[in-house]
């Protein structure tokens, strides 16, 4: 199963990303937002950082999930790449991320990502697919 689709969107970036499950679906849009930023290949899972955002529903916890790790990585500078989601229940998400602190000399920024927005965002939990439009 793929993980994430792009979608081009006038003068922003989105995704819609997939899952077996929703909690696989919010990981792989995570993966699908690091991506958009920087080649991946070039990040190692050397170090990990746990994470834990709340909001009112499903839209909200993305919203929240995904710019939480836009705010680790301006704020703190992680680059991550594996998402582990340990629980997504009553609107509370937990993970553990894998990645390492940026690097100027390795990483290349090739979309800054300003945040995840809610224009046309979706969760829909019977395909287990999300889609965020990210503001760049």
């Amino acid at each position: 199963m793929k993980r994430y689709d792009l979608i081009a969107h006038t003068a922003d970036t989105g995704l819609v990303a997939y899952g077996e499950d929703l909690t696989e679906a919010f990981a792989n849009a995570a993966y699908g937002m690091f991506a958009i930023m920087t080649d991946l290949r070039r990040v190692r899972a050397a170090r990990k950082r746990a994470v834990e955002v709340a909001d009112e529903d499903k839209e909200g916890l993305l919203f929240e999930w995904l710019n939480h790790l836009i705010y680790l990585f301006e704020v703190e500078k992680w680059l991550f790449k594996k998402f582990e989601i340990t629980g997504m229940r009553n609107n509370r998400l937990t993970a553990v991320c894998r990645g390492e602190k940026y690097d100027p000399a390795r990483h290349r920024i090739r979309i800054g990502i300003k945040s995840a927005t809610y224009y046309l965002m979706k969760v829909d939990g019977a395909k287990n697919e999300v889609q965020v439009i990210f503001d760049v």
